[in-house]
């Protein structure tokens, strides 16, 4: 009974932390990952499939601990103690808020997730280049500093760049550098739609903590606009990530098979209809959170399919 009793309390343990990893949402970390390996395949026929597993460890880490950094950070500035239209895409930990989980011990792993993703960068870089260093350390204090105080780039208007920035064209960069050695610039704009649809889910993500996130001075977009306002944001950013996309194509940037990207195009626009139709209704909202990121997991990997394709039809 005592083991039974014990191995219930450590699944339960394991369950806790992996909700407080947001783990379900490593996507956002994968999926650039993925694509630039298939960029890096493409342009110059480097691929390694060990070096791409490491890099994605990598950047799984330095995801894990924005994502409890900035829980931290949220729950001391109070915001997730008023928020009261948490959603399963949005609002923050509710392990800190129900007192479940110690801040101390969420910033402890938070650290931890970052020196793990730092050791990772550190080894990539002494056997392959010292320029991922630069580039994961941008990626890395962006996630930091998305929340943090005093910089706090949530509250200034930018987080949605820096995130976009971070989980975009740095990780393609950084996943082209790994895998060839070389710094090109191509792969850091080739990057650009990714960034576009995961600041996308930041942006739909914001419509429900917006009266929280005003009363504790994160003042992103949705905070400025407002909801009604906000809500023509949408397909606005959306549209510029297929519009970015077609460029790429149009300009040689990327292949043409990269275009089965355009086979999401019904999931944008149904998204979209129901942010347009129903900004203010927090619950509403509910299926458009979930058809972006959707929309982000097979946008990047149709995108990422259609460049390695291009290598078997060259």
């Amino acid at each position: 009974m005592g083991g039974r009793g014990q191995a219930g309390s450590s699944g339960r343990k394991v369950r806790i932390w992996l909700l407080e990893l947001r783990a379900p949402f490593f996507s956002a970390a994968v999926v650039p990952v993925l694509f630039g390996g298939a960029f890096a395949w493409w342009t110059d026929g480097a691929f390694d499939l060990g070096l791409l597993l490491i890099t994605m460890a990598g950047t799984v880490s330095l995801h894990a601990g924005t994502n409890m950094i900035n829980d931290y950070f949220d729950f001391k500035s109070g915001g997730d103690v008023i928020n009261k239209a948490r959603t399963p895409f949005s609002g923050g930990s509710p392990f800190l808020v129900e007192g479940v989980l110690n801040p101390r011990d969420v910033y402890l792993a938070a650290m931890i997730s970052f020196g793990i993703g730092g050791a990772i960068g550190l080894y990539l870089a002494w056997a392959i280049s010292w320029w991922i260093l630069p580039v994961g350390l941008a990626g890395g204090l962006l996630g930091f500093s998305y929340a943090a105080p005093k910089v706090n780039l949530a509250a200034h208007g930018i987080g949605e760049i820096a995130v976009g920035l971070g989980f975009g064209p740095l990780i393609v960069l950084g996943t082209y550098i790994v895998l060839t050695g070389e710094v090109n610039g191509v792969s850091l704009v080739a990057g650009i739609p990714i960034g576009l649809l995961i600041g996308l889910v930041l942006y739909i993500n914001q419509f429900p903590d917006m009266e929280a996130d005003a009363s504790v001075g994160k003042n992103h977009w949705v905070v400025r606009l407002g909801r009604k306002k906000a809500s023509l944001g949408y397909p606005v950013i959306v549209g510029s990530a297929y519009g970015f996309a077609a460029l790429l194509v149009l300009f040689g940037v990327l292949p043409v098979p990269a275009l089965l990207f355009l086979l999401t195009l019904p999931i944008a626009v149904k998204a979209s209809k129901v942010v347009l139709a129903s900004p203010e209704d927090v619950r509403s909202l509910l299926p458009a959170q979930a058809m972006t990121i959707q929309l982000h997991l097979l946008g990047g990997v149709l995108l990422s399919a259609g460049t390695a394709l291009a290598v078997y039809l060259a």
